[in-house]
């Protein structure tokens, strides 16, 4: 619809199309339910899912870490099911005391087909959000975008960490340096690369570049071996509740839990093979320590190490992750605008059953968060796949109960904790 200004409304805006504002939008049109003109995707991406695609193909990824129940259709066992329709089945790969977990092309061939079965990409507005505020009298938020101005009734910010990757001091500005998520060419054509990193990350992609050069790994810290991202009963609302809810939101002993139950920094076990065989081939070496220096030489990089230890490449690949969203400048922007309230080291101070972003007066705003800002309320696996399925459930139920002319929602069968 129009307002009289001819601005665009729509019942609610979803500013991010990846893993969660596909699977939010999907939820919104089934159990909220909204007509189909109602929700807008706003992603400066040429398609839905894009950033993850990138990504994956960047470092190599072959399969997902996160369980077969976990993706972006709204049943569990949809994935499963598309599997066996398409004879596939050998593309859920079977894990050691673990539920199986699907191939990178199983994932992304199923999400495509939900994307095109349900027509989400016709949701999309390919625009970048610049600034979010309040209508007047609390009729809903103004969304700035660079395709002109938005309005809804309601708001979900479901963004990813926004191509701010983390760069350690030393390697700032050094030619011959590289970050996976940046402009990285795994083609390029060298005989030597250091894989900077401890984690997944950099795990895939090491035993990606060992098929073709020698490769060293270096990580600060010895690796560590975990299964999942975290611990699985933390999927379980109830268990969210029971063991995070009960510090005060936005506390430093939140922020305490979340940091300590999730696995970062970490390689699970069906990589260990992967590596121990690149080791034996002589394509892969490991290394640990801390760099003290680096320096560019004969269009080669060498790292000094704090133990006295000397790498020497082509060329650095930085898989030292991200820098936290809730540092973000458009984060801080909308923030400031809407007089949003933070915890500690600026975490999103949010209402736990609803995932809204609480004023500092206490007044209510519609505005919701899912993914990595939702972190505090969601708990460890927020950012991840299965956190779209727990954020989209609070959401969902809040933005229907706000609804004029709807009933409190009944609980919902997608609502069922399914627990890896």
């Amino acid at each position: 619809m129009k307002t009289r200004d001819s601005t665009q409304k729509f019942g609610c805006i979803i500013v991010g199309g990846g893993i969660h504002g596909t699977y939010l939008a999907q939820r919104l049109l089934e159990d909220a339910p909204f007509d189909r003109s109602d929700v807008l995707i706003v992603d400066p991406r040429d398609r839905l899912l894009a950033s993850f695609r990138e990504k994956a193909s960047a470092c190599g990824m072959e399969s997902l870490r996160s369980a077969f129940v976990h993706h972006i259709g709204t049943e569990p066992f949809d994935l499963e099911s598309f599997a066996e329709a398409n004879d596939r089945e050998d593309e859920l790969v079977s894990t050691v005391d673990y539920p199986s977990r699907p191939s990178l092309d199983l994932f992304l061939d199923y999400s495509a087909s939900v994307i095109e079965r349900k027509d989400l990409e016709s949701l999309h507005r390919r625009a970048a959000v610049d600034a979010i505020c309040e209508l007047p009298a609390g009729t809903g938020l103004r969304l700035e975008t660079t395709d002109g101005p938005l309005e809804a009734d309601h708001c979900v910010m479901a963004i990813g960490h926004g191509g701010r990757y983390r760069w350690p001091d030393w390697a700032t500005g050094l030619d011959g340096v590289e970050h996976v998520w940046e402009g990285f060419d795994p083609d390029a054509p060298v005989d030597r690369t250091i894989v900077v990193g401890g984690g997944i990350t950099a795990a895939q992609l090491a035993c990606e570049l060992s098929e073709t050069q020698s490769v060293a790994m270096l990580s600060r810290h010895a690796l560590e071996w975990e299964v999942s991202e975290a611990d699985p009963p933390w999927i379980n609302w109830s268990h969210i509740e029971r063991n995070l809810h009960v510090h005060p939101p936005g506390s430093k002993e939140r922020y305490e839990m979340i940091s300590k139950a999730r696995n970062t920094a970490t390689v699970p076990p069906y990589l260990y093979d992967e590596l121990e065989k690149r080791i034996d081939e002589g394509a892969l070496t490991l290394a640990q320590g801390s760099v003290e220096s680096a320096t560019t030489e004969d269009e080669s990089v060498r790292l000094s190490l704090d133990h006295g230890l000397e790498l020497l490449a082509d060329r650095v690949v930085l898989a030292t992750g991200f820098e936290p969203v809730f540092e973000h400048p458009f984060v801080d922007r909308v923030a400031d605008e809407l007089e949003l309230s933070r915890g500690y080291r600026g975490m999103p101070v949010l209402d736990d059953d609803t995932l809204a972003w609480e004023r500092e007066d206490g007044r209510f705003v519609p505005l919701y968060v899912s993914g990595a800002l939702a972190l505090e309320s969601a708990g460890p696996y927020a950012p991840n796949v299965p956190g779209a399925r727990r954020a989209g459930d609070r959401i969902t139920a809040a933005i229907t109960r706000r609804r004029p002319g709807t009933n409190s929602p009944t609980k919902s069968t997608r609502g069922t904790e399914v627990s890896d």
